[in-house]
């Protein structure tokens, strides 16, 4: 099978060339709307449905959570998938092969796309998708090696399998291994995509003999087993074919120490094989102009229904109106990452001074939580506070905020900025990771850029960026060259897409 895809020719026309169909194969612990705790799960389906629609071989992998069989998911069993035995050291599971649908993933001639999930009760079937239990490094083992008993037994032959994070970290080295013998993966290739440094599955070193790979114990990080530890994502990193992350700088970040979090070393010296491509945003789920969640549809070309979110947002929060006041919004998990610390010398004052309204969605440390919810009860006429997930409320802050706050310590890729440039809401963001690279600082003079860009990560920056951005909300035409300058920005899958069949190509020609 040949597909057209879209190219980019050295003088920046565009044509088409004809290229040969690919076997893909994507796995990962969550894909939305299955499971889903944040990004990666948005990311794994959207990536699917994309290459799917272009025409590609996709099957996506994820293991059948018990709390799946309760929400009303139409999950089938696969004939000739089920009863498939998994030895280990000391215990043996079963598991078998269930299917279900993606949403919204029918190509032009109707075929849609199927989710394949490992089954396996005892492993899966627990409170929450990760645990603490001792089990757990056979949790995620069995995820990687029921997949690809999976393959083994269709008789199916993948061109790339795109593993994601630690969790899928092993089997590049079960394809070196255990599966190197099998005819289907002689030409198989592997892609690690590492969506956050932070974690990376370590367990102790006995792992090693419960996983019963003890006989090839000499392809761990010798250095790391002798200290007593194991890493999913270090053993990924150092059998999958290429290493890949979601953003161009922070594929540049996590070489240094700072961010590499230990694993540095072996990045750098693997920094030929590391791409790092941002993120893409699901467009039949944010595009202001057909978004069913917010309360009035609007577009670049008419802005009056983002005026009427506004006030809609406000009046869900029982914040008073004012339209000197800029609106900000912040939609974030509540961690330490997301750069929060910085905020309680800078809001305050702002707040007091009626130069802003907050609207806050997300949930998470305890610490703040509370920050959050004490500046609701110090100023409940200025500050909305949901402390949870809410998808549609989600929706209205984007459409319904002046500006998008995101002053990030780290930040891999990040999506709700590019959420931010479609509807119009202006993103004000740390210089780092997926926000350095998607937007671009506003310079009021030549009328370019996209946002708020600071670097240090200090409250004099982040001060100085929120001053630059409530200067420019007093010059309304420049503020709307600025919302028009992101709204033109295209971060589709259906772009950032063609960034992966480019690395896949490479991948298979190797």
């Amino acid at each position: 099978m040949s597909i057209r895809g879209l190219f980019c020719a050295v003088d920046g026309s565009l044509g088409f060339a004809v290229i040969a169909a690919l076997k893909i194969v994507l796995v990962a612990s969550e894909t939305a709307p299955f499971a889903k705790t944040g990004g990666l799960a948005d990311v794994v389906a959207a990536l699917a449905r994309t290459l799917h629609r272009q025409g590609h071989d996709v099957r996506v992998f994820l293991p059948l959570y018990g709390s799946l069989l309760d929400d009303g998911h139409d999950i089938i069993p696969v004939e000739g998938l089920s009863g498939i035995r998994l030895d280990y050291a000391d215990r043996s599971v079963t598991c078998g092969v269930s299917t279900a649908t993606l949403p919204n993933s029918e190509r032009d001639d109707g075929t849609a796309l199927d989710v394949e999930f490992i089954d396996c009760p005892e492993l899966f079937h627990r409170d929450g998708y990760y645990t603490s239990d001792p089990d757990e490094h056979l949790r995620w083992a069995t995820l990687c090696r029921g997949m690809l008993e999976a393959l083994r037994l269709s008789d199916w032959a993948p061109d790339v399998v795109h593993c994601n994070d630690w969790h899928t970290g092993l089997v590049p080295l079960y394809l070196r291994t255990t599966y190197s013998g099998v005819e289907n993966f002689a030409g198989t290739r592997t892609l690690l995509s590492i969506h956050n440094m932070s974690f990376q599955g370590t367990f102790d070193a006995d792992v090693v003999r419960d996983l019963g790979l003890s006989e090839v114990q000499d392809m761990f990080h010798q250095d790391h087993l002798a200290q007593g530890r194991v890493s999913y994502l270090e053993t990924g990193i150092l059998y999958a074919s290429w290493l890949g992350t979601v953003s161009e700088t922070y594929a540049v970040e996590i070489q240094g120490e700072e961010l590499g979090m230990g694993l540095d070393p072996l990045l750098r010296a693997r920094s030929d094989q590391l791409v790092g491509i941002v993120n893409g945003v699901d467009v039949d789920e944010w595009s202001p102009d057909r978004d069913t969640l917010i309360p009035h549809p609007f577009s670049a070309a008419d802005l009056a229904g983002k005026t009427r979110c506004r006030e809609a947002l406000l009046d869900r929060f029982g914040i008073a109106h004012d339209p000197d006041a800029m609106v900000v919004g912040i939609i974030s998990r509540l961690t330490a990452q997301k750069g929060f610390e910085l905020l309680p010398d800078v809001l305050p004052e702002l707040l007091e001074q009626g130069r802003i309204r907050l609207v806050v969605l997300g949930s998470g440390e305890e610490r703040y939580e509370r920050y959050f919810q004490s500046l609701h009860d110090a100023h409940p006429a200025a500050v909305g506070v949901y402390l949870g997930f809410h998808d549609e409320l989600a929706h209205w802050i984007e459409a319904g905020a002046d500006l998008f706050l995101m002053p990030s310590r780290f930040e891999p890729c990040g999506l709700n900025q590019m959420f931010s440039l479609r509807y119009g809401t202006v993103p004000l963001v740390r210089h780092t990771g997926g926000l350095a690279d998607t937007v671009q600082p506003w310079d009021m003079d030549a009328g370019t850029g996209t946002g708020f860009v600071f670097h240090d990560f200090t409250l004099e920056a982040l001060a100085g960026a929120l001053d630059q951005a409530l200067e420019a909300w007093e010059d309304r035409s420049s503020w709307a060259t600025l919302m028009q300058n992101g709204m033109a920005m295209d971060y589709s899958w259906e772009r950032q897409s063609e960034q992966y069949l480019d690395l896949y190509q490479r991948m298979v020609g190797t």
